[in-house]
């Protein structure tokens, strides 16, 4: 992913997505050739020139001082996240960001982490890297993603499944919305980490055999959610409404933890209860299995 690239198409994605009226400009005049503002726009907005936010947005962004990037983030109106993401950008082609060593994406969490996953009881947890991997599960993370582990040698990949296998329309009640989310998500991740190849490989990937998702690349979202509600067509339960909740662990750099709940006295709670009783019935299964073999 080319650096320069990524910050000029990031910063016009961004503001063509502001008409002039929305910020009180003027739209008499000469006819406009491109959506949303222009960059002298942005420039005035900003309080900078109109030839410096010329070469920032070409890619010169790496030197520009802290209440520049502040500026541009107030003119081009960013939400925390996409702040956070053009200053990924800004630093990661920067002579700080030189020495920074390739990071890798995790494939393992640590024995105490599975244990704490393990122990939450009647609730679904896993643990996810930033290319979407879902590399650690409890009993009821596992049975929740069923269709995902069904004979998958590796950990399965969440953007992977979504955009390549036609299993995924109907596992996401809301498909598009689960889509347009994770690829913000590996969007915000590779600002963050432009070097993982992991995440430039699945990128790659993703943008050759899916349509959707390159298209929804270009887009340039940015998105970090917190918590939320995402729906399931489960192949056993059918139908689930559960809330999540993401915590990033401290000890445990670029890994997410993920926890979902459904509202006490709702279909969906007792579908869940449901769920935990096969997938109680799945481990003893392979328990059996495990001592007669």
């Amino acid at each position: 992913m080319d650096q320069r690239s990524q910050i000029q198409e990031f910063l016009a994605s961004r503001r063509a997505r502001i008409s002039p009226q929305s910020v009180g400009l003027p739209v008499a005049g000469r006819k406009r050739r491109v959506p949303g503002l222009r960059r002298e726009e942005v420039a005035a907005l900003a309080g900078l020139s109109v030839d410096y936010y010329i070469r920032l947005e070409r890619g010169a962004l790496t030197n520009a001082s802290d209440s520049v990037l502040q500026a541009i983030a107030r003119a081009l109106r960013l939400d925390a996240t996409e702040q956070a993401h053009l200053v990924d950008l800004a630093r990661a082609g920067g002579p700080s960001a030189a020495p920074r060593p390739r990071r890798a994406s995790p494939t393992a969490i640590a024995p105490q982490l599975q244990t704490v996953l393990d122990a939450l009881i009647g609730v679904p947890a896993l643990v996810r890297s930033p290319t979407l991997d879902m590399i650690a599960a409890n009993s009821l993370g596992r049975a929740l993603y069923s269709v995902l582990h069904t004979g998958a040698r590796t950990a399965p990949n969440l953007a992977r499944f979504t955009f390549l296998d036609p299993r995924a329309r109907q596992f996401w009640r809301d498909w598009d919305e689960v889509a347009d989310d994770l690829t913000a998500q590996l969007r915000a991740a590779a600002g963050a980490n432009p070097s993982n190849r992991a995440l430039t490989d699945l990128v790659g990937e993703l943008s050759t055999r899916s349509d959707t998702f390159r298209r929804l690349w270009a887009r340039h979202d940015v998105r970090a959610h917190g918590r939320g509600t995402k729906g399931f067509q489960h192949p056993v339960v059918g139908a689930l409404e559960l809330r999540y909740d993401l915590l990033h662990l401290v000890a445990e750099p670029g890994l997410t933890m993920i926890t979902y709940t459904a509202e006490p006295g709702t279909t969906s709670h007792d579908s869940l209860s449901l769920l935990a009783s096969w997938a109680a019935g799945q481990d003893h299964g392979i328990d059996e299995n495990q001592t007669t073999s």
